[in-house]
């Protein structure tokens, strides 16, 4: 049975590793700036839902029904931002398994390029699907934040 030849720990080659490696880790820096945009979203969401429900309590008739409704969109809002938090956050994990095992397959000597290019085509296509979640829940909130005509055709009475 032929032995193998321990893995080549040289400079040169480590830093050939980490040449490769680069890319992903560029993508991984991409992936939390988007994370942060993400939490910073689902924050000022919260703190808008916050804002309504005592507005929404205090309420009733037509008033009651626009803060239920305003709510609805805000809960909506809030599940789309968490699904495209889960997409990326799992595409940050794929992309760091694609840099273990770009190490990995160095030290131990074995072929695992079929691997890694699966793991980073599941982080692309993760990271792919939490963008488009992200456009849903911005057009979501761009209709949302739409002014009521009621309020663009209001008149102020001069006479009170």
């Amino acid at each position: 049975m032929p032995q193998t030849p321990p893995p080549d720990l040289s400079v040169t080659t480590v830093a050939e590793i980490v040449r490769v490696a680069l890319a992903p880790v560029f993508l991984l820096s991409g992936i939390s700036a988007f994370v942060n945009v993400l939490a910073a979203r689902l924050s000022r969401i919260v703190d808008r839902s916050r804002q309504i429900e005592p507005q929404l309590l205090a309420s009733r008739g037509p008033d009651h029904d626009r803060w239920v409704g305003d709510l609805k969109v805000l809960d909506r809002r809030m599940s789309l931002i968490n699904w495209a938090t889960a997409l990326s956050v799992t595409s940050a994990v794929l992309t760091c398994l694609v840099v273990v095992l770009l190490f990995a397959a160095n030290l131990i000597r074995t072929h695992l390029g079929t691997e890694i290019a699966w793991l980073f085509m599941a982080s692309m296509l993760t990271i792919g699907a939490g963008f488009a979640v992200f456009l849903i829940e911005t057009t979501i909130a761009a209709r949302a934040v739409r002014i009521r005509s009621g309020l663009l055709q209001h008149k102020v009475d001069n006479e009170a």
